[in-house]
């Protein structure tokens, strides 16, 4: 359904002109919600310390997860102890909560899981990040920036800097709001934030003729696979050429995915799942005796099982995000202008 929708939202049809009048009202909502923050009937709660939020306009994966990563590494090392707050999607916990290596993703969600096991940060998911965030600081009174996953439409946390992501492959697809198009708000919305992340270079050029805050490439690497089952087993796309390779992807944008293999020059059948999917043994049943490839994101609600299904050969394509240009600068200058609140 999410694929379907993706195609449908690139162009325009008489079945976009049906949704037209449900995307305006959409859009005096979005209206109307942040008029309410700006004269103060609705509450924004402003934190102690500085919160960079992470986000996007457009519905569907952007790469928002390892951007995050990136950032909350990149702040470490220049001598910060950010945490993490994220919504938690996928999970049915509401929160605020915790979340470890080990949590359950079915509770607190497959991306909080995959942050958790590549950082040190703590990170805390709840539907009220505001709560989220007051919980980790609680929990955490040494944290000084706060990172916020997926925020950008959560009004209700205050925010220093706003960092939007955009999928340079779709772009903002026919530009509409939703129902008729992916977008949560208008483009112009672009220009009100500190920075743009775009995932594939090629497309930043002509985003710098319509875009006034400074936009920065990004990059999502991998080549190596890790086995699901033993992480200290690392191979090269090279070992899998010859095998009976399936990929299985349950992300936001799985052509991403897919387009990675088939750059590592990698033979396979793909199988889409719904973002956030919850996979079971009975999802892999009908690919047993073949190759299994999937995503990180993915691969933390299989571990779980992973080990009671020896039948199955299983391996992740952990990626990691290489940001072209001096992002860690520019939201470091803005964060020495952020007063500490008390």
């Amino acid at each position: 359904m999410a694929d379907w929708l993706q195609k449908k939202w690139t162009g325009y049809s008489v079945w976009h002109v049906v949704l037209l009048p449900l995307s305006l009202i959409f859009f005096l909502l979005v209206i109307l919600r942040k008029f309410l923050f700006k004269v103060g009937l609705l509450r924004r709660y402003q934190l102690p310390i500085p919160v960079i939020v992470i986000g996007n306009i457009t519905v569907g994966g952007t790469g928002k997860t390892p951007l995050v990563v990136w950032l909350s590494k990149a702040l470490s090392q220049s001598g910060f102890k950010p945490g993490i707050v994220s919504r938690g999607y996928g999970g049915d916990h509401q929160g605020p909560i915790a979340v470890l290596q080990d949590s359950l993703p079915q509770e607190v969600g497959d991306e909080p899981i995959l942050i958790a096991s590549r950082t040190a940060c703590p990170i805390f998911v709840g539907v009220d990040r505001v709560g989220a965030a007051m919980a980790l600081l609680k929990a955490h009174p040494e944290v000084d920036v706060l990172i916020s996953d997926d925020g950008l439409q959560h009004h209700r946390l205050g925010r220093d800097i706003e960092i939007v992501v955009v999928d340079g492959q779709r772009g903002f697809g026919n530009a509409l709001l939703l129902p008729a198009g992916p977008l949560r708000e208008g483009v112009n919305r672009l220009n009100s934030v500190d920075a743009l992340v775009v995932t594939g270079a090629e497309h930043v050029a002509s985003l710098h003729q319509k875009i006034l805050p400074p936009i920065f490439p990004m990059q999502l690497l991998g080549d190596r696979f890790v086995s699901l089952n033993d992480a200290e087993v690392v191979q090269s796309a090279e070992f899998f050429k010859g095998k009976a390779l399936v990929a299985l992807a349950g992300i936001g944008n799985p052509s991403r995915f897919f387009e990675t293999l088939a750059h590592l020059g990698l033979v396979f059948e793909s199988q889409s799942f719904p973002d956030h999917h919850m996979f079971t043994t009975q999802d892999l049943n009908s690919f047993s005796g073949k190759t299994i490839l999937m995503t990180e994101k993915d691969a933390v609600k299989c571990v779980g099982f992973a080990k009671d299904i020896p039948q199955f050969d299983i391996w992740v394509l952990p990626v990691s995000a290489m940001i072209e240009a001096d992002l860690t600068g520019l939201i470091l200058q803005k964060l020495a202008q952020c007063s500490v609140r008390k």
